[in-house]
């Protein structure tokens, strides 16, 4: 999961966005993501991604459980950590991945969600978050995630301006240092971005090469699919 150390306040972060804005961010944000997942087959699912050792199923399968933890959260469970757990593999991922999303989308759309607090354990097994903070968080690894599946799949990926600029601001918010190298941590040091506007800033403040993958080697050798036909009709 990408988030702000605890303590970060993403209100003050976004300027005056309120929660319901944020609300609408993430969910922009999260349809995005469905739209690039959906354009993956089951052949690419060996592919390497930007997510250090992890493969486009393993993205895949974190990014549906996350989705699945936060619905949680918003509805009150949150603190059982098997909401958050990516079980065993399923047979169909991509229809998998979109579904998580619709759950997550519309539990952070139910009302009353805003006025409470969601209880993520993966970040602190005891603080409570507020509702608009959390769903930051979850804006913002959506925003990143949604790029790592286009770069795995190797295609472009952009959002619309006030998505990124919001986005953009949280993960100028997120602490580097040492702690980024400790095992477990949860995403990079930030590395430099010369150039790939917002997009590749975020990117690069949360650790991951705006570059990826170097276009001299897009996949090692070992593991270069070969091509499919584009699958337009399913999501993950």
């Amino acid at each position: 999961m990408t988030v702000p150390e605890t303590g970060a306040e993403v209100g003050p972060e976004l300027g005056l966005e309120t929660g319901r804005a944020i609300v609408g961010l993430d969910a922009r944000a999260v349809r995005a993501s469905v739209q690039v997942v959906s354009q993956a087959t089951t052949a690419d699912l060996a592919r390497p991604t930007p997510c250090a050792d992890w493969t486009l199923a393993e993205l895949l399968a974190h990014m549906t459980a996350q989705h699945n933890g936060f619905a949680a959260a918003a509805a009150g469970s949150g603190a059982n950590l098997v909401h958050w757990q990516t079980g065993a593999p399923v047979a169909d991922p991509i229809g998998e991945y979109a579904a998580a999303a619709e759950r997550v989308t519309a539990a952070f759309a139910a009302a009353g969600v805003l006025a409470g607090e969601f209880a993520l354990p993966e970040i602190s097994p005891k603080q409570p978050f507020p509702a608009a903070e959390a769903i930051g968080f979850h804006f913002v690894d959506y925003v990143v995630h949604g790029w790592d599946v286009a770069r795995a799949l190797g295609r472009g990926y952009d959002l619309e301006p006030d998505v990124l600029a919001a986005a953009l601001a949280i993960a100028q918010a997120v602490p580097d240092g040492e702690r980024r190298r400790r095992p477990g941590a949860a995403f990079a040091p930030r590395v430099a971005a010369s150039s790939g506007g917002p997009l590749g800033q975020i990117v690069a403040l949360l650790g991951r090469r705006p570059d990826w993958p170097r276009l001299s080697a897009p996949f090692p050798a070992r593991q270069r699919p070969q091509r499919p036909a584009l699958r337009l009709s399913h999501e993950r």
